[in-house]
């Protein structure tokens, strides 16, 4: 259900974007009788044509925006982090001694808890006795370096909300040098409607970087956010599976997972 909504706000900004461009690129009125009147309304082939190759390149980064959402939406959920049903099952192994179990089941179920649960059975079976500290310790390293991945994963859409506004602004810096440096070389061409023209044209590539990057920010927090709820959730699960396996009281021996 959160994806649906997700996928439908997203559709809805891109409906916004193109019809706020679809309005930029209506006729303002009657043109004015000076020279040749030169203002049209721009169909996308021609509006890509028009921003040059930096549209391809936005248009990639648009690409992959849309696939770490899609990734996200299915990465960071807990039964992908975090299983409630696998801490369960690990809870009962690790409090009847069957490590051995324990750790095959963590390698038919892969996800964090897993990798943590299983850093943590690797070192008990590593020590004729293990101390609580150390292995508080094992766990905490394995769960620091989880709960990094989980969070890392999300930079990855916070540089494209970052990168695709400046790529269009190169562009748009690109397309007034050529229609200044035009007009400078032709004075038959200072006319102010062909001026502004050009520099209309130039804005192609800073709006299109703006429609990419404003919603990838926008899911950036979303997901960030997500991915700190699962981090916590990812501790309190850690902590289960320490306590089971040392066999002591949490409040004795907390383990959380430090982030």
């Amino acid at each position: 259900m959160c994806m649906r909504r997700a996928c439908a706000v997203f559709a809805l900004l891109l409906i916004w974007a193109v019809a706020g461009w679809a309005v930029a690129q209506e006729p303002a009125g009657p043109a004015p009788s000076i020279d040749e009147p030169v203002v049209q309304k721009l169909s996308p082939t021609q509006i890509v044509e028009t921003g040059g190759w930096l549209m391809y390149v936005l248009a990639l980064m648009s690409v992959l925006a849309l696939a770490f959402v899609l990734f996200f939406f299915f990465a960071l959920r807990l039964g992908q982090v975090a299983p409630p049903a696998l801490k369960t099952e690990l809870v009962g192994k690790l409090k009847s001694g069957s490590l051995d179990e324990a750790r095959t089941l963590c390698g038919f179920r892969p996800s964090p808890l897993s990798s943590i649960t299983r850093a943590a059975i690797d070192y008990a079976q590593s020590v004729k006795k293990a101390e609580p500290g150390l292995l508080k310790d094992v766990v905490e390293a394995e769960g620091g370096r989880q709960s990094a991945v989980l969070q890392g994963r999300t930079q990855y859409l916070l540089d494209v909300a970052v990168i695709a506004p400046m790529v269009g602004l190169l562009g748009t810096v690109f397309g007034m040098f050529q229609a200044f440096n035009t007009v400078a070389h032709d004075l038959a061409k200072a006319n102010p409607m062909i001026l502004a023209e050009g520099v209309s044209k130039a804005l192609i590539t800073t709006a299109a970087g703006l429609m990419v990057g404003i919603p990838s920010m926008m899911f950036y927090a979303y997901f960030r956010g997500r991915a700190s709820r699962l981090v916590a959730e990812l501790e309190s699960a850690a902590t289960e599976v320490l306590t089971s396996l040392t066999g002591e009281q949490s409040d004795e021996l907390p383990g959380q997972v430090q982030t």
